[in-house]
């Protein structure tokens, strides 16, 4: 009876331990993931759509352009059969679309395209656009790829409880990766 009770104890206070480990982590890391730093639109060289789910970034991406921020816009199309993708890449606009599948298809292929293009274009300023989990470690990356100047904007998607739980999981494992990675 004695060693059952020290045995719900023990289990009692990793529960705890593991419940409290937890809630530190979503508190710290609630202004990385949740209320990362936003950036106010201005007048840019391009507008640079990250890939991911159709969220809204592509539609952000484009009013944008036609209200006169960047007179081009570049989607990153890593998906293999997109309806959305295809029609955009394949419309015609009062700006520049330029559409590219990054290599590799991740936010360190398209730092690379980025820094590509920015160095050949001469460019100092570029909007980029992805979701809200995914922007402190876009900037990161795009930072370690291209030293010019990065203006993070979402389109601000409704994501579920448990949608966020997992964007902790992927972003926190994707920090830790891009720590060690060059672009």
């Amino acid at each position: 009876m004695r060693g059952h009770r020290k045995n719900r104890a023990r289990k009692a206070w990793l529960v705890f331990g593991v419940a409290v480990v937890v809630l530190v982590l979503v508190v710290g890391l609630w202004p990385v993931y949740v209320r990362p730093r936003v950036d106010a639109p201005a007048r840019a060289d391009a507008i640079l759509v990250l890939g991911g789910a159709h969220d809204g970034r592509e539609k952000l991406g484009l009013r944008l352009a036609s209200e006169g921020y960047a007179p081009r816009v570049l989607f990153s199309d890593p998906y293999e059969n997109s309806a959305l993708m295809n029609r955009i890449c394949h419309s015609r606009y009062s700006f520049q679309v330029t559409c590219f599948d990054p290599s590799p298809r991740t936010t360190r292929g398209e730092g690379r395209e980025l820094a590509g293009l920015a160095a050949t274009e001469g460019w100092h300023r570029v909007i980029v656009i992805t979701f809200t989990p995914h922007i402190s470690r876009a900037r990161y990356i795009l930072g370690k790829c291209w030293d010019g100047e990065l203006l993070m904007l979402d389109p601000q998607p409704h994501l579920s409880v448990r949608r966020w739980a997992y964007d902790y999981v992927y972003q926190s494992a994707g920090f830790i990766k891009a720590l060690v990675e060059d672009c």
